[in-house]
């Protein structure tokens, strides 16, 4: 999608005005924070998906968990060291056995469905093979998941919109206006077909067999 730079915009307006002998209004529109805010309703949907456990082992499924450990909140990672040596087996190696309690826990307590199981600092975490029904309400929870990521995208659009709105009144030209709405609605679709196809891997992900 071709993106429209400011200041190019703005110098060209400047000529057109100045040729024109027409005072100029200096666009107040900040189409980044737009952009900024629609990707981040994008990661939101991705980080979503990763806490969607499959049949496979996937380090991301930790992600979204934080133990409390030194007095702050981390991610596990950043406590331990996380590695897939099978197909349907994470092992976490905690560096301080003083962690241990609270990292299991937090895994027991994260909704994922499993089990771990704890030898000294190593802990074992076996993926339990997902039965048809249980990947159906996965793909429906996804589903969700993506909905409101493309709803937040849509707010985001009518905060676009209602500023363009609010601009063109206090004295933006139509052109301007055009080019403005013209730009959210782009980058709203962009945002939404990102999300769409997500979904469309992370399914084709949990249905796999």
């Amino acid at each position: 999608m071709k993106q429209i730079n400011i200041k190019t915009l703005q110098n060209k307006l400047r000529n057109k005005f100045s040729k024109q002998n027409v005072k100029m209004i200096d666009p107040e529109f900040d189409i980044d924070d737009i952009r900024k805010r629609m990707s981040g309703a994008l990661e939101s949907v991705r980080g979503d998906f990763q806490s969607l456990r499959t049949g496979r082992a996937s380090a991301s499924i930790l992600d979204n968990i934080y133990v409390d450990v030194y007095g702050s909140k981390m991610p596990i990672n950043q406590c331990a060291t996380i590695n897939i040596p099978e197909p349907r087996l994470i092992t976490i190696n905690i560096w301080d056995k003083d962690n241990v309690d609270v990292i299991e826990k937090a895994i027991m307590s994260s909704g994922l469905g499993i089990n771990p199981v704890t030898e000294g600092v190593l802990m074992r975490l076996p993926i339990p093979e997902l039965n048809e029904e249980r990947r159906k309400e996965l793909s429906k929870l996804a589903a969700q998941f993506a909905e409101q990521g493309k709803i937040a995208v849509r707010n985001v659009r009518k905060d676009g919109m209602d500023k363009v709105k609010k601009l063109k009144q206090e004295g933006m030209s139509e052109d301007d206006e055009k080019i403005w709405t013209d730009e959210v609605q782009e980058l709203t679709d962009s945002f939404t077909t990102k999300i769409d196809d997500l979904l469309s891997e992370k399914q084709k992900d949990i249905l796999k067999v």
